[in-house]
């Protein structure tokens, strides 16, 4: 009996190469993989139905389930997962100093339902005690003119939301002083060319990231492994082949980022890097499986559903096919 043949859309990463490659292959299965490169282009392609294993944003997933979508169901597989807390950007002429100072501000934002907003909006509110009612939000492309598709449908009550003026981008916006701030799931290209004008609200981010973790144990998740539900349901047995096969595929990536006497990746400092995260994280920094990652699942589902994008608190155990809930991963993380 012939192999399985899945449409795969996914990033770049090193961690999931060796599926890309084949020096990994999900058992009983062949993955025809697209690479997709902009991660919200992809998102709009999973919601089209056109993949049958893909790369999805958490918001994204927890939305459409809270709305009775479920023509995707998650594995407990996390593809991207990063800190916001340096993705908050202000203008330095409008004194914020701290997050206090955002009250009452003009905040850009490209897509008001994108995980990485829903993660810096949640850690404001929570750790900061700044509302997304106190801010006033901007819509808009971030680097060119343009919106974007939102991936979420729903938009709460009691938060002044609007589009920015046509032929303008937010990275501008806030550098010429027509918003206060900007949070963003890239850095703008305002940032990357150095303008004096702008600056990140939290300049000493690894340190307050650091301190962030050790009091929630949270590293914000913002992609997870969708599968196409018509496809799992005719095909149970997938979910677990290839849960182990991203495992594997990561425990390789983590060999490869070990093998520093000749570094495969282009960092002179990557064994102080490797060092730095594992005290911090312990000996696997970026765990798969949904038990390891209870408490961020959890903290993300009530943030939309604290933020009003959901009608409704979505237990993190609906996200993800049931199988998957009670496994772990098998495979030994290299020492360093």
């Amino acid at each position: 009996m012939s192999d399985l043949r899945l449409a795969f859309g996914c990033g770049d990463y090193d961690r999931t190469r060796a599926l890309v490659d084949g020096t990994v292959k999900p058992e009983g299965m062949e993955l025809d993989w697209e690479r997709v490169d902009t991660p919200h282009e992809l998102f709009v392609r999973v919601q089209r139905g056109e993949f049958d294993v893909a790369e999805m944003s958490l918001s994204g997933l927890t939305n459409g389930i809270a709305a009775g979508n479920t023509e995707i169901v998650g594995l407990p597989v996390f593809t991207s997962r990063l800190f916001r807390h340096s993705f908050i950007f202000v203008n330095r002429d409008a004194g914020i100093d701290k997050p206090s100072d955002l009250v009452g501000r003009r905040v850009g934002v490209t897509d008001y339902t994108v995980s990485a907003a829903v993660w810096i909006r949640g850690m404001l509110q929570h750790d900061y005690d700044v509302l997304p009612s106190q801010m006033r939000w901007f819509l808009g492309g971030l680097n060119e003119p343009g919106h974007v598709v939102p991936l979420g449908t729903r938009l709460p009550d009691g938060v002044e939301i609007q589009q920015i003026p046509a032929g303008r981008a937010l990275s501008e916006m806030l550098e010429a002083g027509d918003i206060d701030a900007l949070i963003s799931p890239g850095v703008p290209d305002v940032v990357k060319r150095r303008s004096p004008k702008v600056r990140r609200l939290f300049e000493s981010y690894p340190e307050i990231e650091a301190d962030y973790y050790r009091r929630t144990g949270i590293v914000p998740i913002m992609h997870v492994v969708v599968v196409r539900r018509s496809t799992y349901e005719q095909n149970p047995w997938i979910a677990r082949s290839l849960y182990e096969a991203f495992c594997e595929a990561k425990r390789l990536g983590y060999r490869t980022l070990t093998e520093t006497g000749a570094a495969k990746v282009t960092l002179v400092w990557l064994q102080a890097h490797l060092e730095r995260e594992r005290q911090v994280f312990g000996e696997d920094p970026w765990p798969y499986g949904f038990e390891a990652n209870r408490t961020t699942l959890e903290a993300l589902a009530t943030y939309v559903y604290e933020q009003g994008l959901a009608g409704r608190l979505v237990p993190a155990e609906s996200l993800f096919a049931p199988e998957t809930l009670n496994l772990s991963e098998r495979v030994a993380v290299p020492k360093l």
